[in-house]
């Protein structure tokens, strides 16, 4: 009873920190991970607990979190940067490894050698639901956003393998470079071919399904969810990463197209879902870790001290290891810059060299998260007749101290980073999706055209259906053709109809929201006074949602729209 209560009111807490960041005063804008840990954080100083397991923790939040930003990520875009996304996936990672492992024992010359390696790879790999949270606002241009999420999805088992031999040779004092490359390779691939193999399958099966029987949403939408779990346990089970397999069967799920095939309804249900999955999910993380701060810090604070630091000289050792390895990451990130720009000299072709306020922002945008908390709390512990890892508190309380920085620092350098790298409007996905749109609209303005001809073919329409027919064809052609003045940006457009039709559209969409607002409430105030049953009022109130729905995806399409649209 006590383990459910936890999880109810964790999950309240989750909850209400979103409104907290949502409504907090303008001199106050606290990033919502940081108000996360910091909820956690008083919880646990007034006797909330809940002990983490690394395992359970791994598997109940990661893979669906993973899975879900592999469906997101554009495979076009992914495609495009698979290059830079691999050197920072599994470079990046090496090489922060072992220059990490030789500055923190510089640092930190008590601890042994391989456990400053050991340290420096689980804080190599950057954290895909820390990265998102760091970029979900839209602000940053997407091709960092592609770059830092790949990164992010990809780096875990490089990162955990790094940190597996190093964790063995504390023990062992042996390291065969060769077994660990064969080691990463099957445990990476192996990942990879496993959750492709499962996620085909289970596309292919969803699409017999929705071909020969009737799409049945609720239930696609719980197999869905369940699959990465699946994918994971099935992984680690053969020894592979599980990690890499939910990203590998998210991106396969996507490539397959079986939601394409999928009804609207199914479709709409999902994203919600998967948004309230995402969300909740990424609070927990973030509150989990605020909930072991204090213990983690206790613990910290007496093994500093039985090597000689104080606990403001441990402070500064988290400082300086979070900055030693940003700089260690800042200068692979302009290694692969210099190699890109040098091959495509030699081959003499263009490439666009990225600002330095870009490499910035890619730098601080490798924040570390629920893995490298995960990976550094499955250290052993000494109990009897088993030895533990030697200065683990230690080694968890720098790595925390690192993860709970690294996300402090990239909250407040990322919007200055960020303001003015870009312009959103003017960006190749923002004139690709005004393009489609404008595409779909003329083609809509076609299918229109052609019914209006094919009804009035024989002359003036003299059948009541077809007057009728021909009556809402018209209506809907001049609302497509006022779109296509809308979306019109050819040179011979002129402003002033542009400007007017802008007006039209902006008006159209206020007055029927404006409509679709008294609905609901004269609906409310019939189901109030009894005059329509809980059945009536709930289908009828799903009707208007839709509309309503409807009318904001169309609104979309409008630029700049005003406050009265809203």
């Amino acid at each position: 009873m006590h383990n459910i209560l936890m999880i109810l009111l964790l999950v309240l807490v989750t909850a209400l920190s979103n409104v907290y960041v949502r409504f907090a005063p303008s001199y106050l804008p606290l990033p919502l991970p940081l108000v996360q840990i910091a909820v956690g954080g008083i919880g646990a100083v007034f006797g909330l607990h809940m002990a983490l397991n690394p395992d359970i923790f791994l598997l109940l939040f990661i893979p669906p979190l993973l899975f879900a930003d592999a469906y997101r990520m554009p495979m076009r875009e992914f495609h495009e940067l698979r290059g830079i996304i691999l050197t920072l996936a599994i470079g990046l990672v090496v090489f922060a490894t072992l220059g990490g492992g030789f500055f923190i024992h510089w640092l930190i010359p008590t601890l042994l050698f391989p456990a400053c390696f050991a340290l420096a790879a689980v804080l190599s790999p950057t954290d895909a639901v820390a990265v998102g949270s760091m970029i979900e606002s839209g602000k940053a241009p997407r091709r960092i956003v592609h770059i830092l999420q790949g990164e992010s999805l990809l780096n875990d088992a490089s990162g955990l393998v790094c940190f597996k031999f190093a964790t063995a040779a504390v023990f062992t004092g042996m390291f065969s470079l060769k077994t660990a490359i064969w080691q990463f390779l099957f445990i990476a691939l192996g990942g990879i071919a496993i959750g492709i193999i499962m996620a085909y399958v289970a596309s292919e099966i969803e699409k017999i399904i929705i071909r020969y029987h009737k799409d049945n949403g609720p239930t696609s939408i719980t197999l869905a969810i369940l699959m990465p779990f699946f994918i994971y346990l099935v992984a680690e089970h053969l020894g592979c990463s599980g990690i890499l397999g939910a990203v590998a069967g998210g991106m396969t799920i996507k490539i397959s197209g079986v939601m394409r095939e999928a009804e609207s309804t199914t479709r709409l249900q999902a994203t919600t879902v998967w948004d309230m999955i995402t969300f909740l999910f990424n609070g927990l993380i973030f509150v989990l870790l605020g909930l072991q701060l204090p213990k983690i810090v206790q613990n910290g604070i007496i093994v500093a001290k039985e090597v000689g630091m104080t606990s403001w000289q441990l402070v500064l050792v988290i400082a300086v290891v979070l900055f030693g390895m940003l700089f260690l990451r800042l200068i692979w990130v302009w290694l692969v810059i210099i190699t890109k720009w040098l091959i495509y000299r030699i081959r003499r072709l263009k490439t666009v060299i990225p600002s330095l306020r870009g490499t910035l922002v890619i730098t601080v945008g490798g924040v570390r998260g629920a893995v490298t908390l995960a990976a550094v709390l499955s250290l052993p512990v000494a109990t009897d007749g088993i030895q533990g890892f030697p200065n683990r508190d230690l080694l968890i309380a720098i790595a925390t101290g690192v993860i709970i920085l690294s996300i402090v620092f990239a909250s407040f350098l990322m919007p200055p980073l960020l303001k003015g790298l870009t312009n959103e409007e003017g960006s190749p996905l923002q004139k690709e999706i005004d393009s489609t749109r404008a595409t779909m609209v003329r083609t809509a303005v076609r299918v229109m055209q052609e019914e209006q001809a094919g009804i009035t073919a024989d002359g003036p329409p003299t059948d009541e259906n077809d007057e009728l027919r021909l009556e809402v064809v018209s209506s809907l052609l001049q609302e497509y053709l006022l779109f296509e003045k809308q979306l019109d940006d050819s040179p011979d457009a002129v402003a002033s109809v542009k400007e007017k039709a802008l007006k039209r559209g902006r008006l159209r969409l206020a007055l029927r929201l404006s409509v679709v607002r008294a609905l609901r409430n004269k609906l409310r105030s019939l189901h109030t006074a009894r005059y329509i049953s809980d059945e009536t009022e709930s289908i009828v109130m799903e009707e208007i949602d839709y509309e309503e729905q409807e009318l904001r995806s169309r609104a979309k399409m409008l630029p700049r729209l005003t406050e009265m649209q809203k």
